[in-house]
Protein backbone atom coordinates (compact mmCIF):
# COMPACT_ATOMS: atom_id res chain seq x y z
CA UNK A 1 0.00 0.00 0.00
CA UNK A 2 1.55 3.35 -0.70
CA UNK A 3 2.58 5.94 2.14
CA UNK A 4 -0.14 8.44 2.01
CA UNK A 5 0.85 12.18 1.28
CA UNK A 6 -0.62 15.66 1.85
CA UNK A 7 -2.30 15.58 -1.11
CA UNK A 8 -4.22 12.47 -0.16
CA UNK A 9 -5.25 14.55 3.27
CA UNK A 10 -5.90 17.74 1.52
CA UNK A 11 -8.48 15.02 -1.01
CA UNK A 12 -9.99 13.97 1.89
CA UNK A 13 -10.25 16.88 4.33
CA UNK A 14 -11.73 19.22 1.01
CA UNK A 15 -8.68 21.87 1.46
CA UNK A 16 -6.05 22.89 -0.55
CA UNK A 17 -2.51 20.79 0.27
CA UNK A 18 -0.82 24.62 1.27
CA UNK A 19 -3.67 24.52 3.67
CA UNK A 20 -2.79 20.95 5.09
CA UNK A 21 1.20 22.16 5.09
CA UNK A 22 0.37 25.00 7.28
CA UNK A 23 -1.70 23.00 9.33
CA UNK A 24 0.54 19.74 9.84
CA UNK A 25 3.98 21.91 10.36
CA UNK A 26 2.11 23.92 12.96
CA UNK A 27 1.36 27.31 11.64
CA UNK A 28 -1.75 28.86 10.30
CA UNK A 29 -3.16 31.03 12.86
CA UNK A 30 -5.54 32.36 10.58
CA UNK A 31 -7.15 29.04 10.06
CA UNK A 32 -10.24 27.71 11.67
CA UNK A 33 -10.34 25.31 14.32
CA UNK A 34 -13.51 22.78 12.52
CA UNK A 35 -10.52 22.58 9.36
CA UNK A 36 -7.79 22.19 11.69
CA UNK A 37 -9.70 19.74 13.30
CA UNK A 38 -10.86 18.14 10.13
CA UNK A 39 -7.41 17.93 8.84
CA UNK A 40 -5.69 16.31 11.81
CA UNK A 41 -8.42 13.69 11.58
CA UNK A 42 -7.93 12.71 7.68
CA UNK A 43 -4.57 12.99 8.53
CA UNK A 44 -4.95 10.29 11.21
CA UNK A 45 -6.99 7.83 9.14
CA UNK A 46 -5.27 7.92 6.31
CA UNK A 47 -2.04 6.83 8.23
CA UNK A 48 -0.57 10.06 7.42
CA UNK A 49 3.61 10.36 8.81
CA UNK A 50 5.16 13.37 8.06
CA UNK A 51 8.99 13.80 6.91
CA UNK A 52 9.88 15.21 10.05
CA UNK A 53 13.55 15.76 8.26
CA UNK A 54 11.85 17.17 5.34
CA UNK A 55 9.60 19.44 7.80
CA UNK A 56 12.37 20.45 9.50
CA UNK A 57 14.23 21.22 6.42
CA UNK A 58 11.46 23.31 5.19
CA UNK A 59 10.08 25.05 8.12
CA UNK A 60 13.08 25.51 10.43
CA UNK A 61 11.00 23.52 12.92
CA UNK A 62 12.27 20.59 14.81
CA UNK A 63 8.24 19.80 15.35
CA UNK A 64 9.43 19.12 18.93
CA UNK A 65 8.45 20.55 22.30
CA UNK A 66 9.91 20.56 26.09
CA UNK A 67 8.25 19.76 28.76
CA UNK A 68 10.71 20.26 32.02
CA UNK A 69 9.44 18.91 35.62
CA UNK A 70 11.06 18.89 38.23
CA UNK A 71 10.52 15.19 39.16
CA UNK A 72 9.20 12.70 36.68
CA UNK A 73 8.48 10.02 39.46
CA UNK A 74 5.90 12.59 41.54
CA UNK A 75 2.84 10.97 40.60
CA UNK A 76 1.72 14.71 39.59
CA UNK A 77 3.25 14.87 36.72
CA UNK A 78 2.51 11.98 34.17
CA UNK A 79 -1.35 13.31 34.14
CA UNK A 80 0.50 16.41 33.52
CA UNK A 81 2.50 15.26 30.73
CA UNK A 82 -0.25 13.58 29.03
CA UNK A 83 -2.45 15.95 28.98
CA UNK A 84 0.27 17.96 27.18
CA UNK A 85 1.40 15.19 25.04
CA UNK A 86 -2.57 14.82 23.91
CA UNK A 87 -2.77 18.19 22.38
CA UNK A 88 0.51 17.66 20.86
CA UNK A 89 -0.40 14.67 18.72
CA UNK A 90 -3.20 16.62 17.54
CA UNK A 91 -0.78 18.68 15.47
CA UNK A 92 1.95 16.36 15.15
CA UNK A 93 4.09 17.63 17.73
CA UNK A 94 6.42 15.43 19.74
CA UNK A 95 7.13 15.83 23.37
CA UNK A 96 10.70 15.36 25.01
CA UNK A 97 10.20 15.25 28.95
CA UNK A 98 12.85 16.21 31.12
CA UNK A 99 14.02 16.22 34.79
CA UNK A 100 15.03 18.97 36.76
CA UNK A 101 15.34 17.46 40.40
CA UNK A 102 14.17 21.46 41.17
CA UNK A 103 17.70 22.90 41.08
CA UNK A 104 18.51 26.07 39.23
CA UNK A 105 21.69 24.61 37.74
CA UNK A 106 19.32 22.13 35.88
CA UNK A 107 16.57 24.70 35.22
CA UNK A 108 19.35 26.69 33.74
CA UNK A 109 21.05 23.82 32.18
CA UNK A 110 17.83 23.14 29.88
CA UNK A 111 16.60 26.63 29.07
CA UNK A 112 20.55 26.56 27.08
CA UNK A 113 19.51 22.83 25.56
CA UNK A 114 15.78 24.39 24.40
CA UNK A 115 17.58 27.67 22.96
CA UNK A 116 20.39 25.29 20.98
CA UNK A 117 17.48 25.02 18.48
CA UNK A 118 16.46 21.43 19.93
CA UNK A 119 12.71 22.35 20.52
CA UNK A 120 10.12 24.51 19.47
CA UNK A 121 8.40 25.47 22.73
CA UNK A 122 8.66 24.87 26.14
CA UNK A 123 6.31 23.87 28.91
CA UNK A 124 7.81 23.44 32.24
CA UNK A 125 7.52 23.62 35.71
CA UNK A 126 10.35 25.98 37.23
CA UNK A 127 11.21 26.06 41.26
CA UNK A 128 13.75 28.64 41.15
CA UNK A 129 13.70 30.55 37.77
CA UNK A 130 11.82 34.03 37.26
CA UNK A 131 10.39 35.51 34.04
CA UNK A 132 13.34 37.73 33.40
CA UNK A 133 15.07 34.06 33.06
CA UNK A 134 13.54 33.42 29.77
CA UNK A 135 14.41 36.25 28.23
CA UNK A 136 17.36 34.66 25.96
CA UNK A 137 14.89 32.11 25.12
CA UNK A 138 12.00 33.49 23.94
CA UNK A 139 14.15 35.94 21.77
CA UNK A 140 15.33 32.95 20.20
CA UNK A 141 12.03 32.49 18.59
CA UNK A 142 11.24 29.95 21.47
CA UNK A 143 7.90 30.36 23.14
CA UNK A 144 7.43 29.39 27.17
CA UNK A 145 4.64 28.39 29.48
CA UNK A 146 4.89 28.36 32.84
CA UNK A 147 2.71 25.97 35.32
CA UNK A 148 3.02 28.41 37.98
CA UNK A 149 1.59 27.58 41.99
CA UNK A 150 0.45 31.29 42.48
CA UNK A 151 -1.24 34.11 41.05
CA UNK A 152 0.06 35.72 37.89
CA UNK A 153 -1.13 38.47 36.04
CA UNK A 154 0.78 38.22 32.45
CA UNK A 155 4.13 40.85 31.43
CA UNK A 156 5.48 42.59 29.13
CA UNK A 157 7.72 39.47 28.34
CA UNK A 158 5.85 37.21 26.17
CA UNK A 159 6.21 34.47 28.95
CA UNK A 160 2.54 32.78 29.19
CA UNK A 161 1.24 31.51 32.79
CA UNK A 162 -0.99 28.88 33.63
CA UNK A 163 -1.41 28.68 37.51
CA UNK A 164 -3.87 27.86 40.28
CA UNK A 165 -3.70 30.14 43.50
CA UNK A 166 -2.21 27.58 46.02
CA UNK A 167 -2.36 30.49 48.47
CA UNK A 168 -5.96 30.01 48.19
CA UNK A 169 -5.91 26.69 48.00
CA UNK A 170 -4.21 26.05 51.22
CA UNK A 171 -6.20 28.74 53.09
CA UNK A 172 -9.55 27.09 52.08
CA UNK A 173 -7.89 23.66 53.41
CA UNK A 174 -7.23 25.00 56.67
CA UNK A 175 -10.34 26.89 57.10
CA UNK A 176 -12.08 23.54 56.61
CA UNK A 177 -10.39 22.16 59.26
CA UNK A 178 -11.17 25.47 61.44
CA UNK A 179 -14.35 24.46 60.64
CA UNK A 180 -14.68 21.11 61.87
CA UNK A 181 -13.00 21.96 64.81
CA UNK A 182 -9.50 21.73 64.90
CA UNK A 183 -7.34 24.27 66.53
CA UNK A 184 -3.92 22.97 66.50
CA UNK A 185 -3.16 22.59 62.86
CA UNK A 186 0.24 21.67 61.77
CA UNK A 187 2.06 21.93 58.38
CA UNK A 188 4.49 20.23 56.60
CA UNK A 189 6.27 21.15 53.40
CA UNK A 190 9.29 20.21 51.70
CA UNK A 191 11.89 22.80 49.95
CA UNK A 192 11.24 25.35 47.03
CA UNK A 193 8.37 25.41 44.29
CA UNK A 194 4.65 25.65 45.68
CA UNK A 195 6.10 25.76 49.23
CA UNK A 196 5.70 29.34 50.33
CA UNK A 197 2.92 29.78 48.87
CA UNK A 198 0.60 26.90 50.83
CA UNK A 199 2.46 28.16 53.85
CA UNK A 200 1.04 31.66 53.45
CA UNK A 201 -2.82 30.81 52.58
CA UNK A 202 -2.12 28.00 55.70
CA UNK A 203 -1.26 31.05 58.11
CA UNK A 204 -3.40 33.36 56.67
CA UNK A 205 -6.69 31.35 57.84
CA UNK A 206 -4.80 30.84 61.26
CA UNK A 207 -4.23 34.64 61.87
CA UNK A 208 -7.72 35.36 60.75
CA UNK A 209 -8.83 32.49 63.70
CA UNK A 210 -6.40 33.64 66.02
CA UNK A 211 -5.12 30.25 66.51
CA UNK A 212 -1.09 29.25 66.38
CA UNK A 213 0.62 27.75 63.52
CA UNK A 214 3.05 25.07 63.35
CA UNK A 215 5.21 24.13 60.01
CA UNK A 216 8.05 22.09 59.62
CA UNK A 217 9.86 22.11 56.42
CA UNK A 218 11.78 18.83 55.63
CA UNK A 219 14.58 18.96 52.30
CA UNK A 220 11.91 16.95 50.13
CA UNK A 221 8.43 17.01 48.69
CA UNK A 222 8.43 13.05 49.65
CA UNK A 223 6.98 10.48 51.40
CA UNK A 224 10.41 10.16 53.23
CA UNK A 225 10.29 14.11 54.01
CA UNK A 226 6.95 13.46 55.22
CA UNK A 227 7.12 10.78 57.78
CA UNK A 228 10.61 12.98 58.70
CA UNK A 229 8.47 16.18 59.24
CA UNK A 230 5.74 14.00 61.13
CA UNK A 231 8.33 12.22 63.67
CA UNK A 232 9.47 16.03 64.18
CA UNK A 233 6.29 17.21 64.91
CA UNK A 234 5.56 13.91 67.19
CA UNK A 235 8.81 14.15 68.88
CA UNK A 236 8.01 18.11 70.03
CA UNK A 237 5.78 19.64 71.86
CA UNK A 238 3.04 21.19 69.77
CA UNK A 239 0.49 18.48 69.84
CA UNK A 240 -1.75 18.58 66.43
CA UNK A 241 -5.34 17.39 66.18
CA UNK A 242 -5.19 17.99 62.25
CA UNK A 243 -1.66 18.05 59.81
CA UNK A 244 -1.98 19.87 56.42
CA UNK A 245 0.92 17.78 54.08
CA UNK A 246 1.60 20.00 50.95
CA UNK A 247 1.63 17.34 48.43
CA UNK A 248 0.24 13.82 48.76
CA UNK A 249 3.28 12.32 48.65
CA UNK A 250 4.37 13.94 51.68
CA UNK A 251 1.08 13.41 53.38
CA UNK A 252 1.37 9.36 52.75
CA UNK A 253 4.45 9.43 54.51
CA UNK A 254 2.93 11.24 57.66
CA UNK A 255 0.14 9.11 57.40
CA UNK A 256 2.71 6.10 57.92
CA UNK A 257 4.41 7.65 60.93
CA UNK A 258 1.22 7.86 62.58
CA UNK A 259 0.67 4.37 61.74
CA UNK A 260 4.12 3.29 63.25
CA UNK A 261 3.03 5.18 66.32
CA UNK A 262 -0.32 3.48 66.29
CA UNK A 263 -1.83 7.17 65.76
CA UNK A 264 -5.64 6.51 64.63
CA UNK A 265 -6.45 8.31 61.33
CA UNK A 266 -8.60 10.55 61.91
CA UNK A 267 -9.53 9.75 65.64
CA UNK A 268 -6.73 10.83 67.06
CA UNK A 269 -4.94 13.11 64.15
CA UNK A 270 -6.94 14.01 60.66
CA UNK A 271 -4.46 14.32 57.67
CA UNK A 272 -4.72 16.82 54.56
CA UNK A 273 -2.68 16.97 51.16
CA UNK A 274 -2.28 18.45 48.27
CA UNK A 275 -2.72 17.27 44.44
CA UNK A 276 -4.96 14.23 44.36
CA UNK A 277 -2.95 11.84 42.94
CA UNK A 278 -4.25 8.61 42.06
CA UNK A 279 -2.92 6.95 45.30
CA UNK A 280 -4.91 9.21 47.55
CA UNK A 281 -8.14 7.07 46.76
CA UNK A 282 -5.79 3.86 47.76
CA UNK A 283 -4.46 4.74 50.61
CA UNK A 284 -6.33 3.82 54.25
CA UNK A 285 -8.50 5.60 55.38
CA UNK A 286 -8.41 7.37 51.84
CA UNK A 287 -7.02 10.61 51.82
CA UNK A 288 -8.85 14.52 51.95
CA UNK A 289 -6.38 16.41 49.26
CA UNK A 290 -7.17 19.47 47.18
CA UNK A 291 -7.42 18.38 43.20
CA UNK A 292 -5.38 20.21 40.39
CA UNK A 293 -7.17 18.43 37.20
CA UNK A 294 -3.73 18.21 36.55
CA UNK A 295 -4.33 16.39 32.71
CA UNK A 296 -6.45 19.72 32.07
CA UNK A 297 -3.97 21.73 33.16
CA UNK A 298 -1.43 20.11 30.51
CA UNK A 299 -3.90 20.30 27.72
CA UNK A 300 -4.59 24.12 28.65
CA UNK A 301 -0.58 24.86 28.45
CA UNK A 302 -0.47 22.98 25.31
CA UNK A 303 -2.84 25.20 23.66
CA UNK A 304 -1.65 28.41 24.13
CA UNK A 305 1.94 27.25 24.18
CA UNK A 306 0.60 26.00 20.59
CA UNK A 307 -1.97 29.58 19.73
CA UNK A 308 2.10 31.24 20.73
CA UNK A 309 3.99 28.59 17.33
CA UNK A 310 0.86 29.23 15.22
CA UNK A 311 1.31 33.22 15.90
CA UNK A 312 -2.35 33.49 16.85
CA UNK A 313 -1.24 34.78 20.39
CA UNK A 314 1.23 37.14 20.39
CA UNK A 315 2.78 40.32 22.39
CA UNK A 316 2.96 40.28 26.11
CA UNK A 317 2.62 37.77 28.55
CA UNK A 318 -0.97 36.32 29.38
CA UNK A 319 -2.20 34.52 32.70
CA UNK A 320 -4.76 31.69 32.93
CA UNK A 321 -5.82 30.31 36.20
CA UNK A 322 -6.82 27.06 36.62
CA UNK A 323 -9.56 25.68 39.44
CA UNK A 324 -8.91 23.82 42.39
CA UNK A 325 -11.40 21.82 44.55
CA UNK A 326 -11.41 20.28 48.09
CA UNK A 327 -11.84 16.76 47.66
CA UNK A 328 -13.19 15.40 51.38
CA UNK A 329 -12.32 11.61 51.89
CA UNK A 330 -11.79 9.64 55.09
CA UNK A 331 -8.39 10.99 56.63
CA UNK A 332 -10.19 14.00 58.18
CA UNK A 333 -13.25 12.01 59.42
CA UNK A 334 -16.17 13.26 61.59
CA UNK A 335 -16.77 16.28 63.01
CA UNK A 336 -13.66 17.31 66.24
CA UNK A 337 -15.39 18.15 69.38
Amino acid sequence: MARATQKDVAKAAGVSQATVSMVLSGGGASIPAETWARITKAAKDLGYVPNRFAQALKTSRSMTIACIVPDITNPFYPSLVRGIQTVADGVNYDVMTVNTDGTPERERHFLDWARQGRVDGVIGVFFTLRASDFTSLTEAGVPVVRIESSKKRGGDIPVDDLFVDSRAAARSVTQYLIDKGHRRIALVAGQGGPQPHRIEGYRAALAAAGLPDHVIIDSEFSEVGGTRAAETILGGDFKPSAIFASNDLMAIGVMQALRDRDIRIPEDIAVVGFDDISAAKLVTPTLTTVAQFQRQMGERAAQMLMDRLRGATSGAGVAVEMPFELIVRGSTGAEKR
